[in-house]
């Protein structure tokens, strides 16, 4: 049986990391994996129980993960929450933009509010918690802005049309973004997800059709999990990627 032995940062070592949407599924594992590194971790989230088992799992970290109840979409919300988390960790050197909903809609029955909701939960966030960390990043000289992407629209997934013009308008902001952070040290870049099979995914919507479809379409066989996003992230935060930015970084399987 093969041992895979993975990478372990130096620099990620007691580095600054808020993770937004980090109680579950592919954000619990982003938080997990820098708090195994030994960065201190800061998080994100609505579920107040789900952060709790998370913090219970992580009880041996060498720096026990920070939690502070957020709703994303409320922006006041956001800013103070951050200036929490800055509060108990220092200023923020890396943060991982994750939080999102693939809530399945249809075009028909969409309504105004349903438009600015879904933008609420699966953009927005994204521009305005980089706007409260560029200040903590630009005093320590540089940072990693690393933001959540998707395959969906690349794929030209159905289903869920907010969500896939959510995920490409998040492309669009990291180039948009690249050069006037670039010019300050601090590097942006896109991690974009594959069809990763979390707990919720498996509870909702992966079947035997699913899995026939992920079996046809990826070119490597076997599940994208969390912790392979996880790691490229680490990657992204550690100096090892200090002249990478505005790019795409694809974990999907060789899906897309």
């Amino acid at each position: 049986m093969q041992t895979t032995a993975y990478a372990s940062y130096p620099s990620l070592v007691d580095r600054t990391v808020l993770v937004t949407g980090g109680a579950s599924g592919i954000g619990a594992g982003f938080v997990e994996h820098f708090a195994r590194q030994g960065a201190r971790v800061a998080f994100l989230d609505v579920d107040v129980a789900a952060a709790q088992s998370l913090l219970d799992d992580l009880a041996d970290a060498a720096h026990r993960p920070v939690f502070v109840a957020c709703d994303l979409t409320d922006l006041d919300a956001l800013a103070q929450a951050i200036a929490r988390a800055r509060g108990a960790i220092g200023p923020i050197a890396v943060l991982v933009s994750n939080a999102a909903n693939d809530m399945r809609h249809d075009l028909a029955q969409t309504t105004p509010a349903d438009f600015d909701g879904n933008v609420a939960v699966n953009l927005r966030h994204h521009y305005f918690a980089i706007q409260a960390v560029l200040e903590d990043m630009r005093e320590l000289g540089g940072g990693s802005v690393i933001c959540l992407g998707s395959i969906s629209w690349m794929i030209k997934n159905g289903g869920y049309p907010l969500y896939t013009m959510a995920k490409a308008a998040i492309h669009g902001l990291v180039a948009g973004l690249a050069r006037e952070l670039g010019r300050q040290h601090i590097r942006i870049n896109c991690l974009v997800p594959g069809w990763v099979i979390t707990e919720k995914q498996q509870r909702l919507w992966l079947d035997a059709e699913g899995e026939a479809e992920i079996a046809r379409s990826q070119c490597l066989p076997g599940h994208v999990m969390a912790e392979d996003l996880a790691r490229a992230a680490l990657f992204l935060a550690a100096d090892d990627s200090r002249m990478i930015s505005a790019r795409d970084f694809i974990v999907d399987g060789g899906w897309a």
